[in-house]
């Protein structure tokens, strides 16, 4: 026995060690808010990380990610990366939280809120906006993402194939959602579900869980405390192909044209098990708005009423002067939209519209760079003059078709001002300006034909959303390279929809005013006087030799046999030399069987016949590669008097002369019958009288 006392002492000495210094493990896998002023594992306040316009209220200890600024994110991260991967595969997860969505105006959600599981917390490269504050235009769908986001989005965006407005999705590197599913909860027996709706200020609970045995991934949402009993989404996935060993959890909101203030209350997650859920009664809540009870108290002191008559009349003199420089708000103001500026607010954003942030002007009026007061975002603000050939029928027009579209080759409007006979439209800055300063005359910098052949696919891409993928078909009216514009990553988007008309898909447009570009209108346009898709087509097909041969469609300066593109390009496809019509400037750099084939589409959209020009979707299919354009093609039909029915009458109606390569507008009109003016575009368009002509739009009336 005691050979064995100095073993059995080492033996007592160590047990002694291991109780009295414990291994403490510092990795947490799980964490809990009911209010962000603590968190079970976080003590302090600065329990979590924020960026962007996210912040946590001080009097309630509510986590705000927005406001009602416009096209902003906020984001909020818990601070401490969490691991997901053990042994090569995800382990289950499970979170639970309560927020709210309360919109600027009623029943007019933006944009929304996500759930997010990500590599990083720096997601500052990210777009607002549609974008969730997630992802941008060049990062969306890449794998190197490595990105979970479930969305609880209020507005259907169309770039990325929503579903509705109200719903909520699951994403993978990507915002165009793997599975998604209108918002609605199951009843207790789980027999019948509710909707519901996400952007009514109320609360919602949420519950997210991640099965690995299955890879299954679960979305439960109920406006009660109680987990319904079934999942109201449920998508099959293997995430150990998306995450990596350690990620971050947060959330991600953002606003666009619209706003919301996105709201969360508490939350909850677990690695390796289920949650803990959540005590509605137990956590902090959005105040309700306060009514106004203020009366007049009887019995006031002689003072108090001198005062108050002397405000009464302070108020009565700013009143009048409010009054007599007030803009008086029509009734068709109302209905496009509430996204109106006042006019102090953009004269600051363009410091009061001085010629240094002058952008560029023709005849509609000037454009100004600017910058937004409050959210400090450049913008482009268009200044109808008082001369413009864009009247108050063009301005209502452009708010109400662009309005409300949403693709990424199209300007955005932001918003829009009416100040007596000042009418002022307001865009996203594009900083590379219009394309047509980089085709003709002498141009500072050659585009390359990666970059041209790029901004048709973006073009061709918006229009086909025009014509076929929103809710009402839209005809432009107007596509030329000077309504182009680039952004800073010189991709092309369609803008000035000044001359756009809408009509129902499976209609024809009633309108017997002809407006566009000489160059651009298509022959028909002059025997019917109705714009169609078809007429698009036409206008594209012109933009396209352009692009490629670096010419306008009438070129006053070329020779009387290449005056006219089309009928030049003709001339060298049927000769068998089409490459001589390519910009010479390109120096020969160019893909030759692109090049090729988009001269032979610009062929096939110049035909007179509007039978036989491609729909845009046959175009974009070409353009992708996805069918094979004819290889043989009929002739698009030669401008010229006697061999182009309809057209005479055109050329005859008004007559152009040539001077130091101008076209000079002699005469407008020549024949006017009565006819029914253009079909209103909006109820508020039909209320409206007048139009004014520019210098290069036609308008001719039958």
């Amino acid at each position: 026995m005691e050979k064995h006392k100095p073993l059995f002492r080492i033996l007592i000495w160590v047990l002694l060690l291991i109780f009295t210094n414990p291994v403490i493990s510092t990795e947490i896998d799980e964490f809990i808010y009911n209010g962000f002023t603590g968190g079970r594992n976080n003590i302090n306040n600065n329990n979590i990380s924020l960026d962007g316009i996210a912040e946590i209220e001080k009097d309630n200890g509510i986590l705000r990610l927005t406001n009602h600024t416009s096209r902003l994110y906020g984001h909020a991260f818990y601070p401490s990366p969490l691991t997901f991967i053990q042994n090569g595969k995800v382990v289950s997860f499970s979170t639970c939280f309560a927020f709210a969505s309360v919109p600027e105006y009623q029943r007019l959600g933006g944009h929304g809120l996500a759930f997010v599981i990500s590599p990083t917390r720096d997601l500052t490269g990210a777009h607002p906006s549609q974008y969730l504050g997630l992802l941008n235009a060049s990062d969306d769908k890449s794998v190197e993402n490595h990105l979970l986001a479930v969305e609880f989005d209020t507005v259907q965006d169309f770039e990325f194939h929503d579903i509705d407005d109200n719903h909520i999705g699951i994403d993978i590197n990507s915002l165009t959602s793997n599975a998604s599913v209108s918002a609605a909860y199951w009843n207790g027996d789980g027999v019948a579900k509710t909707n519901l709706t996400l952007k009514n200020g109320n609360t919602i609970k949420a519950w997210i869980d991640y099965d690995s045995g299955s890879n299954v991934l679960s979305v439960t949402v109920s406006p009660f405390n109680k987990k319904p009993p079934k999942a109201i989404l449920s998508y099959k996935v293997d995430l150990s192909l998306v995450f990596k060993d350690s990620m971050y959890v947060g959330f991600s909101a953002s606003t666009g044209l619209l706003a919301s203030s996105h709201y969360v209350f508490g939350w909850s997650f677990k690695v390796n098990g289920v949650a803990e859920d959540l005590n509605l009664a137990k956590l902090p809540s959005l105040p309700k708005p306060v009514k106004d009870r203020t009366a007049l108290i009887a019995g006031v002191t002689t003072c108090l009423v001198i005062v108050f008559l002397i405000g009464v009349i302070v108020l009565a003199v700013w009143g009048y002067r409010k009054f007599k420089n007030r803009d008086a708000v029509e009734d068709w103001e109302i209905d496009i939209g509430p996204h109106r500026y006042s006019y102090s607010e953009l004269k600051r954003a363009t410091n009061g519209f001085t010629d240094k942030d002058l952008l560029g002007f023709g005849g509609f009026g000037k454009v100004y760079k600017g910058i937004l007061p409050k959210s400090k975002i450049e913008v482009a603000v268009k200044r109808i003059s008082n001369e413009s050939k864009q009247g108050l029928r063009e301005f209502v027009s452009e708010i109400a078709s662009i309005g409300r579209l949403r693709h990424r080759n199209l300007v955005q409007l932001q918003g829009w001002c009416r100040r007596r006979s000042d009418l002022l439209l307001v865009y996203d800055y594009m900083p590379n300006g219009s394309l047509d300063k980089y085709l003709f005359d002498e141009p500072e910098m050659i585009l390359s034909w990666e970059q041209r052949y790029n901004v048709i696919k973006g073009v061709a891409s918006g229009l086909l959303y025009l014509h076929e993928e929103w809710e009402q078909v839209v005809i432009h009216r107007d596509i030329k390279a000077s309504n182009v514009l680039l952004d800073n990553e010189m991709n092309g988007r369609l803008g000035d929809f000044g001359l756009a008309r809408l009509c129902e898909h499976g209609s024809n447009p009633d309108t017997t005013r002809v407006v566009g570009t000489l160059g651009y209108l298509a022959p028909e346009l002059t025997r019917t006087g109705k714009g169609t898709p078809s007429s698009d087509v036409f206008a594209f097909g012109a933009f396209l030799l352009e692009i490629v041969c670096g010419r306008r469609p009438i070129e006053p300066k070329a020779l009387p046999e290449e005056l006219i593109l089309v009928d030049w390009v003709w001339e060298k496809w049927r000769d068998g030399l089409i490459l001589d019509v390519v910009d010479a400037r390109l120096k020969g750099d160019f893909n030759e069987g692109e090049v090729v084939l988009v001269l032979k589409l610009g062929l096939m959209c110049s035909n007179s016949a509007d039978t036989t020009r491609p729909s845009m979707r046959q175009v974009v299919r070409y353009l992708e590669g996805e069918a094979k354009a004819p290889e043989s093609l009929s002739s698009p039909g030669e401008f010229e008097s006697g061999k182009n029915p309809g057209f005479d009458d055109f050329l005859t109606s008004s007559t152009y002369s040539f001077n130091n390569g101008a076209a000079e507008n002699r005469k407008t009109t020549t024949k006017v019958t009565t006819a029914t003016d253009d079909v209103p575009l909006t109820s508020p368009v039909s209320i409206l009288s007048g139009y004014k002509n520019g210098d290069d739009r036609w308008s001719v009336t039958q």
